[in-house]
């Protein structure tokens, strides 16, 4: 696609422009696929040589674009990958979907610096450049902004557009996706915000306006920090309930039936993805940072997710005693290892400690998780297809993640201890944690 390319038109008819994503993973795939259809010239910019070449060639590394999406898209020769940053020319409108991981507790912001240094040169006036990684306040107008206008020598909110719009993009969620999740939209000026959100407007149902950059950057870490907290508060009453002989999965049924101020979550065995483990430290990060304070929620949330996996291995340990049976040696049998039902997304996921630290214990792992692929399998830990054979020949089955495609009745019908992190299971020897 060429520098001169005509802008594509819209169903009314209005010219629309030349679109960049950059970074094409979980959350600027799905935005460059909505873009193409909306009517722009899309260029999906990645580092990944064998990823862009894979999505040109129409295969899919996201779950929640199809084989079939990826062909409708590049039918239209409206959509290319690449690696080339030459690429990224006379551009419209930018928008940034790169990581941002925690590095020993400190935000790792170097793919957002990357990314706007590569994306500075090419920026023209009256472009738009939008931020959609998840961050703390103030990465906008003061890590990537200084970053765009040192590259491309213009003003932000004078030459160019720059605000920010977190994503909101759930793996594996049939029900709420990119188009119909309202979409929160902001910009450094007044113009700005109306460059963003006439962008979104074309991609979303719904978009979200709010006054600033950090207002928008903010909300990303408000929501996933309300659910830490809140899947933190009913893991340390799981624990909790058990030792005092409540059941606690009751009491959580009994107190969802209320229609009003109360939300339900369920304990699990740890979380995982890159949200929550990860957003709540970006705020208590820059808490601590500008007001050097602690932000004690988030921390006692961090302390308290962070150890179920512990627990869960207390919990196995003590199944495998009221066996006579010690870990060391034992065959253990789980079920998932993705942080998320129905995804591959192994990000972070609270699986791989529980694994590590059976295996650190003595006991012969076998995995059972038909949605990740052989290179995402933890090393030295066998692959087992779940059948009534394996589950047979298991001392203590330990259930994880509940992937519709698991025989949730053989399961729990085994005649061997089962811990079930997810109440997901029904039999004679089940354990819910």
């Amino acid at each position: 696609m060429s520098e001169e390319a005509s802008p594509a038109n819209d169903a009314q008819g209005a010219k629309l422009g030349r679109c960049v994503l950059i970074g094409q993973g979980y959350v600027g795939l799905p935005v460059a696929v909505r873009a193409v259809h909306a009517g722009y010239d899309v260029i999906g910019y990645e580092v990944n040589q064998a990823k862009a070449d894979g999505l040109n060639a129409g295969e899919s590394h996201v779950e929640d674009i199809t084989p079939e999406d990826m062909a409708a898209v590049l039918a239209t020769g409206r959509y290319r990958a690449t690696c080339d940053p030459t690429d990224l020319a006379g551009f419209d409108i930018a928008v940034i979907s790169v990581p941002t991981p925690m590095g020993e507790g400190v935000p790792d912001l170097s793919y957002i610096e990357s990314a706007s240094a590569t994306l500075a040169p090419h920026i023209r006036k009256g472009s738009t450049v939008i931020l959609e990684s998840t961050t703390y306040p103030g990465t906008t107008e003061e890590l990537a902004g200084p970053i765009l206008e040192a590259g491309s020598g213009l003003r932000a909110g004078t030459d160019f557009h720059l605000g920010y719009s977190p994503e909101r993009i759930d793996p594996g969620n049939p029900t709420w996706r990119l188009e119909n999740t309202p979409k929160v939209v902001s910009g450094v000026d007044a113009e700005s915000l109306a460059a963003v959100k006439g962008f979104f407007d074309r991609i979303v149902e719904e978009t979200v306006p709010v006054s600033g950059t950090r207002e928008a950057e903010l909300t990303k870490l408000l929501e996933n920090t309300f659910r830490h907290v809140n899947i933190a508060l009913v893991n340390e009453l799981a624990m909790f309930a058990k030792d005092l002989g409540i059941d606690v999965w009751e009491a959580i049924d009994a107190a969802s039936t209320k229609p009003f101020g109360y939300m339900r979550f369920t304990p699990g065995p740890g979380v995982g993805g890159h949200c929550l483990p990860i957003d709540p430290s970006y705020l208590s990060w820059q808490v601590e940072r500008s007001l050097g304070q602690t932000f004690r929620f988030v921390e006692l949330a961090n302390d308290v997710n962070q150890h179920m996996p512990d627990y869960v291995i207390r919990r196995v340990q003590s199944l495998l005693n009221d066996h006579r049976k010690a870990v060391n040696g034992s065959r253990v049998l789980v079920f998932g290892f993705a942080y998320k039902a129905n995804t591959s997304d192994a990000r972070e996921t609270p699986s791989r400690p529980i694994v590590e630290k059976l295996q650190q214990l003595g006991a012969h792992v076998s995995l059972v998780d038909p949605h990740l692929v052989p290179a995402q399998f933890p090393t030295d830990v066998a692959r087992s297809e779940g059948g009534a054979d394996d589950l047979g020949n298991a001392d203590l089955v330990l259930y994880l993640v509940d992937h519709s495609d698991f025989d949730r009745e053989l399961i729990g019908a085994a005649d061997v201890p089962v811990l079930d992190c997810r109440r997901a299971l029904k039999g004679p020897r089940v354990q819910s944690l």
